[in-house]
């Protein structure tokens, strides 16, 4: 069996996360795309946040079992954030690499989120130390591609 690979880009609003993981041969999973309507409008609702992170993993977990690789590109701010995509892969009976990724870009901001929100969000960014006892876990921390 082929050794799958998760890679999970984190970052602030503008870092450059969904650059990056275009440039990855994997299935691109974020939980913008929850927000996003039959006609490619983004809207976001913050009351459905939570559901939106419960789509994105369970989209990821899906993908991953259909034999995918999957990048999941979100800010993933806080530690707990990221470590729950990882957690939930733990039941997935798969060789699985995880890699974690920082996005340090300068771009345009595309969902529109306000200066103050994103420099708030800066300033809350955690460093990410995993905490996992999957065997087939390997987590690398890297700001490239």
């Amino acid at each position: 069996m082929k050794k799958q690979k998760l890679t999970l880009i984190r970052g602030i609003p503008g870092s450059g996360k969904t650059t990056m993981a275009s440039k990855l041969d994997a299935r691109l999973v974020e939980a913008d795309m929850f927000f996003v309507d039959k006609d490619g409008k983004y809207s976001h609702c913050p009351q459905y946040i939570k559901d939106a992170h419960a789509w994105c993993r369970l989209e990821m977990k899906r993908l991953l079992r259909a034999g995918y690789d999957v990048v999941v590109a979100n800010t993933f701010i806080k530690g707990w954030e990221l470590q729950s995509y990882i957690n939930a892969t733990q039941n997935i009976d798969i060789e699985l690499e995880v890699e974690v990724i920082e996005a340090e870009g300068k771009y345009q901001n595309i969902h529109g989120v306000p200066d103050w929100t994103v420099e708030r969000m800066n300033q809350q960014f955690e460093t990410f130390v995993p905490k996992s006892s999957q065997s087939s876990l390997n987590t690398i921390v890297s700001t490239e591609v």
